[in-house]
Parts: C-alpha cells; structure tokens; sequence
C-alpha cells in the first residue's frame, strides 16, 4: 500500500510540529524545513487546523503550533481519513471487472487494508516522535533554524 503524498506531508508536519518546543515555525518554514511546496503544505495545515490538530495564528509573533489532540491523535485515524476507507482496487469503475461478482480478492484486499490501518490505530503522534526520532528531526538542517546559502526557488543536490 502507498499512501497519498498528502498524507505524508500531514503526518510530517504533526511529527515537525511535535519536536517544535516553545518555537512557533510559519506554514512557510515548515513547507522549506520538509522540502515541500508551499501550496501544498498551505493545504495540508489548512486542513489540520480544521481537524483541531493544530493551530495556526497569522501576523507577527504568529506560527503553528501542535495541539494536544494533536500530539495524541492516532496515526491510524489520521491515514484513514486522508487515505479514505475505499477500496483498494476499483471493481466497478468505468470498466468493471468481469470477476467482480464472484471475484475474492477484493475481499482479501480488504481485510489486508484494514489490517494495516488496525495497527497503526494504537500508534500516537507524540509516539512517532520519541527516541530515536525525535531527536533526528531535531538534528536536521531546518530553515527556520539555519540560513540557507541557495538562491530562492533552488534546490540543493
């Protein structure tokens, strides 16, 4: 199973936001820190803000924070939500599969799906980013945290 690049920005943004300690990163730096556009990340924080994951405040001395939910939320639930409850595969899309009436691997492909999502259910946030994690993120090269010799819009090799 892959898993959807807005749901991976959204859990790495909970796990960046959970080492933040008293620092308040802006969507921006956040978007730079995880080396992501920053519409994209934008709409991810957009959406976790909704959710009550996090808050945002604009103007000076504004930033992300990460909420107590957030840093309690089930990883699960989080991939669940962004990912959908769907069907792996389409049977009965715009071609259908002549096998999907009597066909079992659809069933078996659910079971596995729920499986997965089963058990990330018990895994937090806030677990996501203990030892040795936790330190590693804080140990990367952030841009709110080093100045960047690159240009605007490059990137490094």
């Amino acid at each position: 199973m892959r898993l959807l690049r807005s749901t991976d920005l959204a859990l790495r943004v909970l796990m960046r936001l959970a080492v933040a300690g008293g620092s308040t990163p802006t969507t921006r730096e956040v978007a730079e820190d995880m080396d992501v556009p920053y519409t994209h990340a934008a709409k991810v924080v957009a959406d976790l803000t909704h959710r009550g994951l996090l808050t945002a405040r604009r103007g000076r001395g504004g930033g992300l924070s990460l909420t107590e939910q957030g840093r309690t939320a089930s990883v699960g639930a989080l991939v669940r939500a962004y990912e959908g409850d769907g069907d792996v595969v389409d049977c009965e899309g715009a071609t259908p599969c002549p096998l999907h009436t009597g066909c079992r691997l659809r069933g078996a492909l659910r079971r596995a799906q729920e499986a997965f999502f089963a058990a990330l259910d018990p895994v937090t946030v806030a677990d996501v980013v203990s030892d040795p994690t936790g330190p590693l993120l804080l140990g990367l090269p952030t841009a709110s945290r080093t100045p960047s010799a690159d240009p605007p819009g490059e990137r490094r090799p």
